[in-house]
């Protein structure tokens, strides 16, 4: 049986799905009734991010009607979540305690378009935590729905690895503090920002090892999509 928050989740995720879909629909439309279709599937996907934040008025569907229909929350790939891996000469990892919650966590944010993801991180790097530095890997790509991180969309996490010519950090607007943390004592579980207490031991195994993490895939017992396939 699943809770109330992992149903809610899945409306949300099942939403995006949903919203994405039309979205293609909308652009690749090659006649009036495929538009009109397109357009129903966004409002549907509209009523559904309504149902799932609980509120089914009028008022609350209609404002997610015209956000989705105006392309607001326009995006057909998921949504990039960019972090910041800083370890110090004596190997402790950099965190940031987030104003909006409390909560520990990487530095990082959302992608914004214009930057590149390591010049993204890089940015977060510095307005949260008053680091520069330099992208030198990538540590871990991680798909949010498996990490226990809980949005309206479907979200993936880059962790790049920074080298710092000063390490020394200052907190920013957004943080209520930023310090150095040992690998073996990283501040508990409960005082992390949700999906952080999962992927930071990886993020440092990651480091240790040189390696770079990735959600497993394969496709070669998979059923995949015929359709643009060319007749055998």
């Amino acid at each position: 049986m699943l809770s109330v928050t992992e149903l809610r989740q899945a409306l949300y995720l099942m939403a995006d799905e949903m919203r994405g879909m039309g979205t293609l629909g909308k652009y690749f439309s090659a006649n009036v009734y495929e538009a009109e279709r397109a357009a129903h599937m966004l409002t549907m996907a509209a009523r559904l991010i309504a149902l799932a934040d609980g509120d089914l008025s009028t008022e609350h569907v209609a404002a997610l009607v015209d956000q989705v229909l105006a392309e607001n929350m326009f995006h057909i790939s998921p949504i990039n979540s960019v972090e910041c891996a800083v370890f110090n000469p004596a190997g402790e990892l950099l965190l940031i305690q987030r104003r909006d919650n409390q909560k520990w966590a990487l530095p990082g944010g959302i992608a914004e378009i214009g930057p590149s993801l390591p010049e993204m991180a890089l940015r977060e790097l510095w307005e949260e935590a008053g680091v520069r530095g330099q992208v030198t890997r990538v540590l871990a790509m991680f798909d949010a729905r498996q990490w226990n991180t809980t949005v309206k969309f479907h979200l993936m996490h880059f962790v790049f690895q920074v080298r710092c010519d000063d390490y020394t950090p200052a907190p920013g607007i957004e943080s209520l503090d930023a310090r150095y943390f040992a690998p073996d004592a990283l501040p508990a579980l409960d005082t992390m920002h949700q999906g952080h207490a999962r992927r930071i031991p990886v993020v440092i195994d990651m480091w240790r090892s040189g390696q770079t993490y990735f959600d497993p895939a394969d496709s070669r017992l998979a059923a995949m999509p015929m359709e643009q396939r060319p007749p055998s």
